[in-house]
């Protein structure tokens, strides 16, 4: 039997505990933080990143940091703020605390509850941005905090920043800090959100660590003609050639491509079961990928998305008016570009397929493309011993996003980041940017205790590799 769904094959034990757990002193601190970020809108249209990010500046002078190590960024009135924590004697680059502050929209007459306030109802905490990504804001602080308040005798400096505009609007404050704040921000590695965990029938299925993800980039094609009366049809009408254009781009397939990350990703999936979907996974793997493995997954979305770079047509506009032939017609295609690949041979790709020599193609933007971060060990067994050690025969499990992070910025400019949380969710209620988002409350306060620790392990390591790049 095929099943559709990245994780309906891994069956790994780990337990759902029980939710009613006591909460400890910094478990009640992380929470207050959760809450107050929660309820401070921090939306494109209304909100005010930079308020939350001067109030958390506050807080940490308040906890003794020194203000020279405390920095808040505004860039088109919105709000970055930046803060380092001092190793006594660091050996190597610091470890990057990376989470954003901004929320998409949230239309509180789809929600069955006010979205702007932290909700609590049953096991689950409810409120925009209780997944993405204000827990990890809160947790990433909060450990920030305890690890000050505690003097650790951390081997590196760690360093926290918290941005604006991730999610929408022009000034992205990630972007902004790597271009024109580089000294706040180089690091050896950056812990960012695109991973998390995944629950199945109550067991912990997988915990995934985002080490890749695709380039995003928008094409508009454009095809114009004099137009005339439409009692007098002509052949080269734009529209049928728009939309003989969009079928060529609808039936190619970019190559196949797998890199280290993609290829772990596959190989974990296929070592959890021994069935026919098993060796077509396998088959993935192999030199070059067999051909009856990528047809096995060609109409698997999710599976299909991590092959290759996909093209696909999201909106349409042409003519004027109903009697007359249209003048210009015109698609917007959005590309998600395998990590390595030239975004402008992407377009060159585009154009030569659509086959319509008149048609004017432009890229929305200079895209930034990033490679994948290598899964070396020093980062990787940390993860998979806190991980086995929380969560018994849960998978770690290496994923490339097909969506897009402020990771990207940073893999541009050459340092590793991965994307990891520990926090888990069940499998088929991803809600982020939807109605009622909620996050399980035991799974914040283990993303909490799991990243204390990976961040703890990893400030006190003296055997990161170097970053390739420096800002």
């Amino acid at each position: 039997m095929r099943f559709n769904g990245l994780f309906v094959l891994l069956w790994s034990a780990g337990v759902l505990a029980e939710s009613n757990t006591p909460v400890s002193g910094h478990e009640q601190f992380a929470y207050e933080l959760f809450k107050e970020l929660i309820e401070t809108d921090t939306t494109h249209s209304s909100g005010d990143t930079l308020a939350l990010a001067e109030s958390i500046a506050a807080r940490l002078k308040r906890e003794g940091l020194p203000a020279n190590d405390i920095h808040v960024i505004e860039h088109g009135g919105k709000g970055n703020v930046v803060a380092r924590l001092r190793a006594d004697k660091p050996v190597g680059k610091p470890l990057l605390l990376l989470a954003h502050l901004d929320v998409v929209e949230a239309d509180s007459a789809d929600w069955s509850m006010d979205p702007s306030i932290l909700n609590e109802e049953g096991d689950y905490f409810y409120g925009r941005g209780t997944l993405d990504d204000k827990n990890e804001v809160a947790i990433h602080l909060a450990n920030f905090i305890r690890l000050h308040r505690e003097r650790a005798h951390l081997t590196r400096d760690l360093l926290i920043a918290l941005t604006a505009d991730e999610e929408s609007g022009p000034h992205n404050g990630a972007l902004h800090l790597v271009r024109q704040h580089p000294e706040l921000v180089d690091a050896a590695l950056v812990f960012n959100e695109g991973g998390g965990g995944i629950i199945k029938d109550g067991k912990y299925v997988a915990n995934t660590v985002q080490a890749a993800e695709k380039t995003y980039q928008t094409f508009s094609l454009e095809i114009t003609n004099a137009g005339g009366h439409s009692s007098v049809p002509r052949s080269d009408n734009a529209i049928y050639q728009l939309a003989a254009a969009l079928t060529r781009i609808e039936a190619f397939e970019f190559p196949v491509r797998l890199n280290e990350t993609t290829r772990a990703y596959f190989e974990g999936i296929a070592g959890q079961d021994t069935s026919e979907r098993a060796s077509m996974f396998y088959g993935l793997l192999d030199e070059p990928p067999a051909s009856a493995s990528i047809n096995y997954f060609r109409d698997e979305p999710e599976i299909n998305a991590r092959l290759r770079t996909t093209c696909v047509a999201t909106q349409l506009n042409a003519g004027h008016a109903e009697n007359a032939l249209a003048q210009r017609a015109s698609a917007t295609v959005n590309c998600r570009v395998f990590p390595g690949v030239n975004v402008n041979e992407v377009g060159e790709v585009l154009f030569r397929v659509a086959d319509v020599p008149s048609m004017t193609l432009t890229p929305k933007w200079d895209a930034l493309f990033s490679d994948a971060s290598p899964l070396d060990d020093s980062i990787m067994d940390p993860i998979r011993e806190i991980t086995a050690s929380m969560w018994p025969g849960a998978l770690v499990l290496p994923t490339m996003s097909t969506g897009a992070t402020d990771s990207t910025f940073f893999r541009n400019a050459g340092i590793p980041v991965y994307g990891v949380s520990g926090i888990f969710t069940e499998f088929g209620d991803n809600r982020i940017h939807g109605r009622d988002e909620r996050l399980p409350k035991r799974s914040f306060y283990e993303g909490l205790e799991f990243l204390y620790r990976l961040t703890r392990s990893v400030a006190v390591s003296k055997d990161l590799p170097a970053a390739p790049g420096t800002l």
